[in-house]
């Protein structure tokens, strides 16, 4: 193992490893792209006619709210961390419990959650047929017109454009080696030496896996009453799932406090002390927490050109 002083060792620093670069944005429908980016801020998919999904994923505040849990119709709160919207196409499943497979199920959880828009199909289509754009561009798009089902494949599709490239440490993994300074070589070698790379892996720096929060101690408690805490248990009702989660992609992760499911950790060494601590039976020192920070901060991406904040 490289010593805590010592920023880096070439071999494995090389570009190649665990961690992969974005890939580009795909090539889709760019008419029903237009349409999924026009739903995706229309308030009129919730109840009352307030809350639309950028609302909880606000593209200018890292594709997330920055609160511990979300306030959707009516002040109502949630019970969970709201994760970026951002690269969320990467994810192998969606929310942190994973019961949705797909981006298109994802989309239609929030309309439906009493919490959240508190709405239905059946409220939702009739408020958007009296919109004449609307009708016209789901009769050109779809050949079933407005659905369900068309709602929220066309929400998906603009979701599936939400890449955020040209991170610094892309820029690394693509062979630029003077992307990142001595701190955060460092940083990049803890991260694999500490083995953070064993569960926040592959183009998403995590998304892509589920695994429980408390491998070496008891971060969270089971009998707090909080149902959100229960994880995949929530989804599969077995005991071995309890506090178990997917592990988020670390992509922008400096720009999208709080952290964990329940916004415990309101800062990005609070949260990388923790991992240490709870993921890996590790008492971080103040150097490896900071070398690993500044490597996190390496991973925040651009979004219409500009660097995500």
């Amino acid at each position: 193992m490289v010593s805590l002083d010592t920023p880096s060792l070439p071999s494995t620093l090389s570009g190649s490893g665990p961690l992969l670069p974005l890939p580009p944005v795909p090539d889709l429908p760019t008419d029903k792209v237009a349409l999924g980016k026009r739903l995706f801020f229309d308030p009129r998919l919730s109840h009352n006619d307030k809350v639309s999904c950028a609302t909880c994923h606000q593209l200018e505040s890292g594709g997330s709210d920055r609160l511990p849990v979300s306030v959707g119709i009516d002040g109502r709160k949630g019970g969970i961390n709201a994760p970026t919207v951002f690269n969320s196409s990467l994810n192998f499943v969606q929310f942190w419990d994973g019961r949705a497979t797909s981006l298109e199920e994802q989309a239609a959880g929030p309309v439906h959650n009493p919490l959240e828009m508190a709405s239905n199909w059946a409220e939702v289509i009739p408020k958007l047929s009296r919109d004449e754009s609307y009708r016209q561009d789901f009769s050109r798009i779809f050949q079933q017109g407005m659905t369900g089902e068309t709602i929220v494949d066309a929400i998906a599709a603009y979701e599936r454009t939400l890449l955020t490239p040209n991170s610094r440490f892309d820029r690394f993994l693509r062979g630029d080696k003077a992307a990142l300074d001595p701190l955060e070589h460092a940083g990049y070698q803890r991260f694999l030496d500490y083995g953070c790379a064993s569960c926040h892996q592959g183009v998403g720096v995590g998304g892509n896996m589920f695994q429980r929060f408390g491998v070496m101690g008891s971060y969270l408690k089971d009998d707090a009453g909080r149902q959100a805490d229960l994880g995949r248990f929530n989804v599969t009702g077995l005991d071995q799932d309890k506090n178990v989660f997917k592990v988020p992609s670390l992509r922008n992760v400096a720009v999208t406090p709080p952290y964990f499911h329940d916004g415990s950790a309101g800062s990005l060494e609070e949260a990388v002390i923790v991992m240490g601590r709870f993921q890996l039976g590790r008492e971080l020192s103040t150097e490896d927490v900071n070398a690993l920070v500044a490597f996190l901060r390496t991973l925040t991406g651009e979004w219409e050109g500009k660097r995500l904040q």
